[in-house]
């Protein structure tokens, strides 16, 4: 799912302030293929079940930020680690 440009440039990760981007798509593959697994959580412990159309990472984070129904959920508790590890880091 691509996220208006104009838009985009307006949003930064909650807490950091980082710029974000979009997952590339080969990164959402993989992480809805852990979602299918039943093994992600995310950032607040809740079990993510649903997979993903498209997420926005902060420049050198390993979290994804959901985007649901087309739009960003730009919650800390709502990040979710790419790379198996639950530790916050958005």
């Amino acid at each position: 799912m691509a996220v208006d440009p104009d838009f985009l440039k307006l949003l930064v990760a909650p807490g950091t302030r980082q710029r974000l981007s979009e997952l590339p798509a080969a990164d959402l593959v993989a992480l809805n293929t852990r979602i299918a697994k039943g093994i992600v959580k995310n950032q607040g412990g809740t079990m993510v079940t649903r997979p993903l159309s498209g997420a926005l990472v902060p420049e050198g984070a390993r979290v994804a930020f959901p985007i649901q129904d087309g739009i960003p959920i730009l919650l800390i508790t709502e990040a979710i680690p790419l790379d198996g590890d639950s530790s916050p880091r958005a």
